[in-house]
């Protein structure tokens, strides 16, 4: 199986099939594709883990694409302007990542929901308590709001963000929520009560524009009814 990435802002995941080999995605990822793969629709796992996906954002049905021919293709676009990211996870691995983010995966690949442990982190996290877990073996793609941005954590080293750029972090950084100190950058320095902590070792993908921050600017504009 191969894989190819084009375009900028609104990118387009190119998948390049082999006879017997499959990727699936959640309903109505696939924009366009050849002949010689067989589709198939099914909630993947049973109807409770379907239900466990919808809560983190992801469609009840998940649909496999399988080729029956060498050399087949499929193509897959994100829903907002942003990047297209790969993660090729070895066996066992694990990346969480944000409500939503799940794009397309190989077939070995597990999608599952997965909580926050702290209260902290679900209350004032920016996403809630649900999030999306893969563990490998396989590769996994996700879709990213705007421009994305990478870390390597050492032990014990720790970054604090704004809770909506982060878009994925390997299971090995701890995540919390602490309170932004003193009330003067509480008022006034626009970036709200609390801040996300990740703390290594592991790696992390920020993203730089989370697409509640583009509503919400959008929003302004709009003229109101009445």
């Amino acid at each position: 199986m191969q894989s190819k990435i084009d375009g900028t802002v609104m990118q387009m995941l190119t998948v390049y099939l082999n006879k017997g080999e499959s990727v699936y995605t959640e309903s109505g990822g696939m924009a366009w594709m050849t002949g010689g793969l067989e589709m198939s629709t099914n909630t993947r796992g049973g109807l409770m883990k379907g239900l466990g996906r919808s809560l983190a954002g992801e469609s009840l049905f998940m649909t496999t694409y399988t080729s029956g021919v060498d050399g087949a293709w499929v193509v897959f676009t994100p829903e907002a302007p942003g990047k297209i990211v790969e993660l090729d996870l070895a066996p066992g691995q694990v990346w969480i990542a944000q409500k939503d983010a799940f794009m397309v995966a190989q077939e070995s690949v597990d999608l599952a929901i997965h909580f926050r442990k702290r209260l902290g982190a679900g209350f004032f996290g920016g996403e809630g308590f649900i999030l999306q877990k893969l563990t490998g073996p396989g590769k996994a793609w996700l879709e990213v709001d705007g421009e994305t941005v990478e870390y390597t954590l050492r032990d014990n080293q720790m970054l604090k963000i704004d809770p909506g750029h982060i878009a994925a972090f390997e299971s090995t950084v701890t995540y919390d929520i602490e309170t932004v100190k003193g009330l003067g950058n509480i008022l006034f320095s626009g970036e709200g009560l609390f801040l996300a902590t990740l703390r290594g070792p592991g790696r992390i993908i920020l993203q730089t524009m989370p697409l509640s921050s583009l509503a919400a600017k959008i929003a302004r504009f709009i003229p109101k009814s009445g």
